[in-house]
């Protein structure tokens, strides 16, 4: 069987069998279309012919480019090694190869980069510009932005609660994560007070009778406020308080992470509340403290530098 006839029977796997997202089918295409030209430029059109050596190989074209192909950063490299990695473990399942030759090549590990948390000032600053003062909408914007700073919710969770998802008088919130998991969060008071004030004054307002949507934040027709509707209520209340750094949802998240570390949370007391599988991903959020430890070291200590 050709490679490209095992990689159109891969992609429909991952379609109909795994019901991935056609974003993500998209790019699982792109990045095997890449690597089977790299397979046919060395005069390799059947699966058993490919070796370790070849996976190798590739992995090398990936960093320094070809005539065809631009060079790719460490993350873009590490996932189309990940696509073809899941080529080949396909391949296995289906018998088409008696072994796996991707197991050996580990994909480029990028390095830690610190996330970007924004000053509690700043954070303050957002909030009290959103929306347009005395409007349906302003009361809406305000108690998502509460929510998304004071909860650190992605910003899929966030648009995703529904009335039944809230209990105001236990101050919590039930959020559904990745993978379908589901994890009940506090509302902190001013998260709190935002809410209230929006359920109570603003969202009978946005309510349609046609659409009859159960989610907590409805856009002006009356239907879900979609994620890409609450990045731009953000960007615009970010811009409104004059923030000029780059601010994004995860912006968000990445400060209630930060700001919970340096008040002294226990960083898997910060893992349960982000929702991470594992605590390795909630530590990187440690740098960001140890290097604002650092810098107050450098500045205060009077033998820090010469």
């Amino acid at each position: 069987m050709s490679m490209d006839r095992v990689v159109q029977d891969y992609l429909s796997h991952l379609s109909v069998e795994r019901g991935l997202a056609d974003n993500t089918i998209r790019s699982y295409r792109r990045d095997l279309r890449r690597y089977v030209d790299f397979l046919n430029a060395e005069g390799l059109t059947e699966p058993t012919a490919i070796t370790e050596n070849h996976i190798a190989a590739f992995l090398g074209s990936l960093r320094t480019g070809d005539d065809e192909h631009s060079a790719l950063g460490t993350a873009s490299a590490a996932r189309t090694i990940v696509s073809a990695r899941g080529l080949h473990r396909f391949m296995v399942r289906e018998q088409l190869v008696t072994s796996d030759v991707t197991a050996a090549v580990k994909p480029p590990r990028p390095a830690a980069r610190l996330p970007k948390a924004l000053p509690l000032s700043d954070i303050e600053a957002i909030l009290d510009a959103a929306g347009a003062p005395g409007t349906t909408l302003s009361s809406r914007d305000r108690a998502l932005l509460e929510v998304l700073y004071g909860t650190g919710a992605r910003i899929s969770e966030a648009v995703g609660i529904d009335l039944d998802d809230l209990d105001l008088e236990d101050s919590t919130v039930l959020l559904r994560g990745k993978g379908g998991k589901q994890r009940i969060l506090p509302v902190g008071s001013f998260a709190l007070a935002s809410l209230s004030d929006y359920l109570t004054s603003s969202r009978p307002a946005l309510v349609s009778a046609r659409q009859n949507s159960p989610a907590v934040f409805l856009n002006a027709r009356g239907g879900r406020l979609s994620r890409q509707s609450a990045w731009t209520v953000l960007t615009k209340a970010a811009k409104r308080a004059g923030i000029t750094s780059d601010v994004s949802p995860h912006t968000l998240r990445h400060s209630f992470a930060t700001h919970l570390l340096d008040g002294g949370a226990d960083v898997r007391v910060v893992q349960e509340l982000l929702g991470h599988a594992s605590v390795t991903t909630t530590q990187i959020y440690t740098l960001v403290t140890v290097e604002k430890l650092r810098e107050i070291y450098a500045s205060a200590h009077p033998r820090a530098t010469q």
